[in-house]
């Protein structure tokens, strides 16, 4: 018999990071902490420890880690609230580099290309 518990675990996954998405900028205070994005959600099997990644603007991904571990035992208590279920996990948050990664492979692609520097977010205007 196959069990549920993978599908269950995404589950209780995807809802902490969209109650902490939802909590996180109107319940940590602190300022070492910018404007946060939760990426993503990583849940032990026994639903003891969460890695939660995000990314960060307008802050230094170290200082912002250490502002929301800090806010974490707050933002585990409000979860508990929310969450129908038995064990809440202990949150660890960990910076994500993906973004910033994504945009360093772009600039290398663009500049192996031979194609002009361009501002960070702007589109480019298709060719006429």
């Amino acid at each position: 018999m196959k069990s549920k518990k993978p599908g269950r675990s995404l589950r209780i996954a995807d809802q902490i990071q969209r109650d902490l998405a939802e909590l996180i900028p109107r319940e940590v205070r602190d300022p070492r902490v910018g404007l946060v994005t939760v990426s993503g959600v990583e849940i032990t099997p026994d639903y003891a420890h969460a890695k939660v990644y995000f990314t960060v603007i307008g802050s230094d991904p170290q200082v912002a880690a250490q502002g929301l571990n800090a806010a974490a035992g707050h933002l585990h208590n409000l979860l508990f609230k929310r969450l129908q279920i038995h064990t809440v996990p202990r949150l660890h948050f960990v910076h994500d580099p993906s973004v910033e990664r994504g945009f360093e492979i772009d600039r290398l692609i663009a500049q192996a290309v031979g194609e002009p520097e361009r501002p960070a977010g702007k589109p480019e205007h298709p060719k006429e």
